[in-house]
């Protein structure tokens, strides 16, 4: 038996020199990839939270945002989605020991951060937002919103992240980001579809958006609900509406409708899937009792 197991020993010998020499490369791959173009920072920022961690609900946010407001400290989120960038305000509003400021880098921005603390020491606006230029030859082979959003995607970051894409034909898009990933993308970047990119840095006054395009009209209506004002906004029959709201198509400040008597006020934004936007302008009452409306859609 001896004999046996010491006929094998040089097998055994070679089998684990293997296995240290695998391992030995495994460990120097995860550190090469821990310090090329800093991918385990990347995946330590795709992970967490901003500077306050957490998932991206109101409740999460305000929860953080008392977290920061008791140890005087100012603590941000990711980018948000205009919803719950929106109920998220509304709750914050409430609170009298909490400051709230939301940045999407310029002023139609959709998707934004909210930097939460004490109002004592939120006397100035954080600088949480930062922006990139991609350029490329894209004059012959144009490049989508999705087309940026994947290619960047596709570098090992989340969406969260990232927030609007401008996207500028044959120039190429700017993109609004978390600041500390602006390095990482710079060097990772390189290609989008098939077009090689530079991707820079640029300052946020730099941004070329403009303002959306919008036509305004009045109605005048017998009550301010939602399906009254929207159905003349859209130019749709409130039983096809009222089908849209069961089905959860219609949005009132990017929060979603359950009701068709929901009460609409001036600012409100309603949203239509497949029909665009529409916001509430100047409400007069009538002498009659009923309600002139101001609708601005947007185009």
């Amino acid at each position: 038996m001896a004999a046996a197991v010491s006929s094998f020993a040089p097998q055994i010998s070679r089998v684990k020199s293997i296995a240290a020499s695998l391992n030995r490369f495994h460990h120097h791959l995860k550190t090469l990839s821990c310090s090329s173009r800093g991918m385990c920072l990347v995946a330590h920022a795709a992970k967490s939270g901003g500077s306050g961690g957490g998932d991206a609900s109101a409740k999460n946010i305000v929860e953080m945002a008392r977290r920061a407001s008791i140890r005087k400290e100012i603590l941000h989120t990711d980018f948000l989605t205009p919803p719950v960038v929106n109920e998220t305000l509304l709750t914050l509003g409430k609170l009298a020991d909490i400051k709230a400021v939301s940045q999407g880098g310029y002023p139609q921005a959709e998707r934004c951060r909210i930097s939460v603390g004490h109002p004592e020491i939120m006397t100035t606006i954080p600088d949480v937002v930062a922006a990139l230029s991609i350029s490329g030859n894209f004059g012959f082979e144009p490049c989508s919103h999705g087309d940026f959003l994947g290619a960047i995607l596709g570098t090992g970051i989340v969406r969260e992240k990232l927030g609007d894409i401008l996207v500028q034909g044959e120039k190429g898009a700017q993109v609004l980001v978390v600041p500390e990933l602006v390095e990482f993308i710079t060097s990772a970047l390189d290609k989008v579809g098939n077009v090689s990119v530079t991707c820079t840095q640029i300052p946020l006054l730099a941004l070329e958006y403009e303002p959306p395009k919008t036509k305004s009209f009045k109605t005048v209506e017998a009550s301010l609900r939602v399906d009254a004002l929207a159905s003349a906004g859209f130019r749709i029959s409130r039983t096809k509406l009222a089908n849209l709201i069961s089905n959860g198509d219609v949005r009132i400040n990017w929060s979603p409708v359950s009701k068709n008597g929901a009460t609409l006020k001036t600012g409100d934004i309603v949203s239509v899937s497949g029909k665009g936007r529409l916001k509430i302008g100047e409400i007069v009452t009538t002498r009659k009792g009923k309600f002139a409306v101001e609708l601005i859609q947007y185009l």
